[in-house]
This record gives C-alpha cells, sequence and structure tokens, in this order.
C-alpha cells in the first residue's frame, strides 16, 4: 500500500531566520546613547549635545564624533565603556571620535538637557 503525497510534504521544512539582520539607524544609536552619563554632570551625554554625529557603515560598525565639556577630562575611558555596553547587540562595534570643532558650549544642551541640569541644582 503507498502513502499518498499530502500538500504539506511538499512544503520545505526549513524557515528562513526569523529576525532579519537589519540594520540600526543614526536615531537608534542616539536613543541608546543616552544610556550614557556624563560622569561629572549626571546627565545624558546625548542631551548634553555632546555627540556631534553617528556613521553606521555597511558591517554595522558604528563610529560616534563625540566631544567632551572640556578636553582635559580624566573620564573619557568611563564613557567609552559605558558607550560599549550601552550599544552592546545594536551595532557590531562603536568606535568613538574624539573631536574638539566645534567647541562644546552650553548652547548644545537640549531642552532635556536643560532641564535635567535644573534637577540637580544647575542654573542652565
Amino acid at each position: 500500500m503507498s502513502e499518498s503525497v499530502r500538500p504539506s510534504d511538499l512544503v520545505e521544512d526549513t524557515f528562513p531566520d526569523a529576525t532579519p539582520n537589519v540594520r540600526p539607524t543614526e536615531e537608534d544609536v542616539l536613543e541608546a546613547m543616552k544610556d550614557v552619563v556624563d560622569p561629572e554632570l549626571g546627565v545624558n551625554v546625548v542631551d548634553l549635545g555632546l555627540v556631534y554625529g553617528v556613521t553606521i557603515d555597511v558591517g554595522n560598525d558604528a563610529v560616534i564624533d563625540m566631544t567632551l565639556t572640556s578636553p582635559t577630562c580624566p573620564l573619557t575611558d568611563q564613557i567609552e565603556y559605558n558607550t560599549q555596553l550601552a550599544l552592546e547587540g545594536l551595532v557590531n562595534s562603536a568606535t568613538i571620535n574624539w573631536v574638539w570643532l566645534p567647541a562644546w558650549s552650553l548652547e548644545m544642551i537640549t531642552e532635556d538637557g536643560r532641564e535635567q541640569l535644573r534637577s540637580i541644582g544647575y542654573n542652565v
């Protein structure tokens, strides 16, 4: 007795990857970077206006153009480490390109950043 072939037997049982390789956007990286807090001011680096730009290549490697409130900041290692943690799983690698022009100024702080600074006693 031969078994009949059912339509479901003709369907391949392997499935494509359920999570397609989606490239993160600059906005995705900036949102994740809000978890990186300036250790001296207690406000995230995005709202402080320290992130000048984000580039993501086809391999999902990110380069972040970023500055500091002062070129003599002793906490760059901490910010780099926190950046790696914040972007883990979002991009394959993250590199901070420290830039000094234009020089950072208070005008670069977002309104959210100003609110955060005011809540901890700064007058901005």
